[in-house]
């Protein structure tokens, strides 16, 4: 026997009509508040941060979690990231070195594509062991869902590979760079990536079947800024879109349900990734341009109506707003979202320092819509 509170997440994503609204995973970072909301003495998190994460999991009522970070929290202060917060590629990193590579230049980064990242995945290929994915996707899975317990659904987030832009690795100004001035060499990057990942992908299919793992993934990978996407449209539509297609099919045949995560204003490739097999999409920021109505009324490329997980705004209305404006986006996400296949949640992680009255007025929201639905 199915636990109602995930049973309401399978018929969500099943796009049956449910009498409530399931809540999806809302990651919050604010440890005081945390721990408040999961009923523990103040200090309980940092001493044992995976049982007090999962009790605030259980208290607020989430129905489906994909992504499990219990310990993320800890990365950041009550204030933010300080100075003493280890710095990357992507957050402020400058000349690192990758390989004994000084990364500097457009040039400098090809020169690490071509003599050390383009082998790697060379050699990914020829080391790849499918038995030994299958098995380690399912167990990998299963684990997690067994600490969630029965009332959460564990939905899949991290095994399913496609091309990703590498400004990761070498940074925004040294890769984009790259990106313009090398297409040659940025393509042939996406297309042995894609190589990969449909050897990849044939496993992690064969693992959601044989696991019987719930069919609902999250691809995640911020492709926008508040402007726009980060390279043209065009650029995608030669470079990119092919292989991220024709990575991911071997999933797609399983009836998976692909959802994307919208960081930034995306609404320029959100057809295109209808048109690839994309069913729904998670996030929104709505404040740089995603016109969420309009996403809703949309129909995945078989005619099946999106999966939605709608997002407060963890930039805009938590922050900045009132209680009444989070009531208002809730009511706001609810009526314009589909008429199944809806999830509520924040658009992304809640950060220390957010309004404490509006997270808690949004913990409440959640817990209305969950008992109430659509119903005013």
């Amino acid at each position: 026997m199915i636990h109602p509170s995930k049973q309401l997440a399978i018929d969500t994503i099943k796009r049956k009509k449910t009498n409530g609204i399931p809540t999806f995973l809302v990651h919050l970072m604010d440890i005081p508040l945390l721990e408040k909301l999961a009923c523990v003495p103040p200090g309980t998190y940092e001493k044992e941060p995976e049982k007090t994460y999962l009790r605030y999991v259980w208290n607020i009522g989430i129905n489906c979690l994909d992504q499990f970070i219990p310990d993320n929290p800890l990365t950041m202060t009550q204030k933010g990231f300080d100075k003493n917060t280890r710095k990357t590629a992507t957050t402020g990193l400058k000349n690192f070195i990758l390989d004994g590579i000084v990364i500097d230049s457009p040039e400098s980064a090809v020169l690490h594509m071509e003599k050390y990242f383009i082998p790697s995945i060379r050699k990914a290929i020829e080391e790849f062991n499918e038995e030994q994915t299958v098995k380690s996707i399912i167990s990998q899975e299963n684990t997690i869902q067994e600490k969630l317990g029965e009332t959460v659904l564990k939905s899949g987030y991290g095994y399913i590979k496609f091309p990703t832009l590498s400004y990761g690795y070498y940074g925004y100004e040294n890769y984009f760079m790259a990106y313009l001035l090398y297409p040659d060499v940025t393509e042939k990057v996406f297309s042995l990536q894609a190589d990969y990942a449909e050897l990849h992908n044939r496993a992690a299919a064969k693992a959601i079947v044989e696991g019987n793992l719930p069919l609902l993934y999250r691809l995640d990978h911020d492709m926008a800024d508040s402007r726009g996407l980060l390279v043209s449209m065009k650029s995608l539509e030669k470079m990119w879109l092919p292989h991220f297609f024709r990575s991911i099919k071997p999933v797609l045949k399983t009836g998976i349900n692909l959802i994307w995560h919208c960081d930034g204003n995306l609404m320029e490739l959100v057809p295109y990734l209808i048109d690839c097999g994309i069913k729904g999409f998670q996030g929104f920021q709505y404040e740089a341009g995603m016109d969420y109505a309009k996403i809703c009324r949309m129909k995945a490329k078989d005619g099946d109506s999106l999966i939605i997980v709608a997002g407060v705004s963890v930039t805009d209305v938590l922050p900045k707003g009132t209680p009444e404006m989070v009531k208002k986006q809730m009511k706001f996400l609810v009526e314009n979202g589909p008429e199944t296949g809806l999830f509520l949640a924040a658009s992304s992680s809640i950060t220390p320092g957010t309004n404490r009255e509006n997270v808690l007025t949004f913990i409440e929201g959640l817990k209305y819509y969950r008992e109430h639905g659509r119903c005013q």
